[in-house]
């Protein structure tokens, strides 16, 4: 008798997943809704539960399979349906022909678990929906008379899950739960569960979402922002998913648009590292920045520039002195400069605006300018994993080929330090400006200080920052403890 283990094996039948709707919500389930999947939707008031499900039913309702919402105890129909039209996903005309509501206030209030899913039944195989919503679930919860058997609510929620899985049909309860309620009868029977929270921090308040369980399929872990916008929900997923393979390794570099450093750096920057240039108040690091900026439009190149401290027209009158290149790419569609300066940014709402610029214009030099202004426009609660944010920034943004320029301000009195917020580490190339004092006066110095797999310059030059850009100075090789910020002239003396 042959025992032996065929090699080879059935591949696992993949789940059917629906488009939600909802920009960045497929990303974080795994490519989508799982159809026929028995969902809940939790969390508290004003966290965007019914705007997100009333998203999934538009995006899924057909005539052939429409879409019911089911309203209980909480808002009347037409006046949800008074605020919900203002979102961009809302569609009147479908109102009626693939998109019904149904309204069972008088049952719910009765406190009759059994007139509720009698009417929930007759509609459903009368309607024959794709998707059915109920909002909001919870309240049945409040409105069943205290005398009613124990075990009832269980027992209703149990029979509604197989009714509904029996239909064949997608269905999402809302409610409003708090963590500690996860035990509740509806979270075992759930697919899936999607919860939904409000994070106050001072003055600044963020909404996030977590899915914490969805069953026949592979989602991201941990919280996700997410926004409410003129559209409807959008969320942004901590790691943003990556379509197709990592470029490969070129072994090209850029050209630094100053000239001289490129050899300093070895023959200049390579394709797809990312380069941090640290240096105090007035040291030209925007300066540096935008001749980085400018060698790529001169050839041909695209480009994208994230500023935070300043507004792009102030940003492209300031880089006009440089000529016309900056002008003309704006308007030809190959430089975004983007302007994020809200105090209640999300990491994951920056990158994503900054990774849809670049696959637009196919951008290959990306700047940030500046890592400072970053922090401070992100909500207090993104700023206390604000290394995370920038080692998930950096990686992300790198693993599309694209090669990063950031700047960094340092305290001119602290000018030991490299780079500030102990991100040397996350860089492969470390470019220093330092104020020092020669001869009694004030001058600017650059070194190299990190170039990974690269060999580089191990010498302080100075630079002059004028209206012209960046020109590189003497070496100051015969100068000791530049470091410090006060050298001193040493007679070199050869062996």
């Amino acid at each position: 008798m042959n025992t032996s283990i065929p090699s080879h094996t059935t591949a696992a039948p993949a789940v059917p997943l629906l488009p939600t709707g909802v920009p960045g919500l497929d990303d974080v389930l795994g490519g989508g809704l799982p159809a026929l999947s028995f969902n809940l939707i939790a969390g508290e008031p004003g966290s965007g539960k019914t705007t997100m499900a009333m998203q999934l039913l538009f995006a899924t309702a057909t005539e052939e399979r429409p879409g019911l919402f089911i309203t209980l105890l909480g808002e009347t129909s037409l006046k949800m349906l008074r605020y919900q039209q203002c979102f961009a996903f809302f569609d009147a005309s479908a109102l009626g022909r693939r998109v019904h509501f149904l309204n069972l206030s008088e049952e719910a209030l009765s406190g009759d678990l059994d007139a509720v899913l009698a009417r929930i039944v007759h509609d459903v195989e009368t309607l024959r929906p794709g998707m059915v919503v109920v909002d909001s679930f919870r309240s049945l919860v409040h409105a069943v008379d205290s005398d009613e058997p124990a075990g009832s609510i269980e027992r209703f929620v149990q029979r509604l899950a197989l009714h509904l899985t029996t239909w064949d049909i997608t269905s999402v309860l809302i409610g409003e739960y708090q963590q500690q309620e996860l035990r509740n009868p509806v979270f075992t029977v759930a697919d899936g569960i999607f919860w939904l929270t409000q994070d106050v921090d001072r003055n600044s308040v963020v909404r996030k979402l977590q899915v914490v369980k969805s069953r026949g399929v592979q989602h991201m872990p941990g919280l996700h922002t997410l926004k409410m916008t003129a559209a409807g929900v959008h969320v942004f997923p901590r790691v943003p998913a990556q379509h197709g393979a990592f470029p490969a390794v070129s072994g090209s570099r850029l050209a630094s648009g100053i000239e001289g450093l490129d050899a300093l750096m070895g023959g200049g920057i390579p394709i797809g590292d990312s380069l941090v240039l640290a240096g105090p108040t007035g040291s030209g690091k925007t300066t540096f920045a935008m001749q980085f900026v400018q060698a790529g439009l001169v050839a041909g190149e695209s480009a994208v520039v994230a500023v935070f401290e300043e507004r792009p027209d102030v940003y492209l009158a300031r880089a006009s002195r440089f000529g016309a290149a900056f002008t003309e790419a704006a308007a030809a569609g190959r430089l975004r400069i983007i302007y994020l300066r809200p105090l209640d940014l999300s990491v994951d709402e920056t990158l994503q605006e900054i990774r849809d610029a670049v696959a637009e214009i196919g951008a290959t030099r990306v700047v940030i300018d500046s890592i400072n202004g970053f922090e401070m426009a992100l909500a207090p609660t993104f700023r206390e994993d604000f290394r995370e944010s920038l080692y998930r920034l950096i990686g992300t943004l790198t693993s599309l080929g694209v090669t990063m320029y950031s700047t960094v301000e340092i305290e001119a009195q602290d000018q030991v330090t490299l780079t500030g917020y102990r991100v040397s580490f996350l860089t492969d190339i470390i470019l220093s400006q330092r104020y020092i004092e020669v001869e009694g006066e004030l001058r600017k110095a650059l070194i190299v200080v990190k170039m990974r797999g690269s060999d580089h310059s191990r010498t302080f030059h100075l630079y002059t920052s004028t209206e012209a850009g960046i020109t590189l100075g003497r070496t100051l090789s015969d100068f000791d403890g530049v470091m410090s910020g006060t050298p001193t002239r040493s007679l070199r003396t050869t062996p």
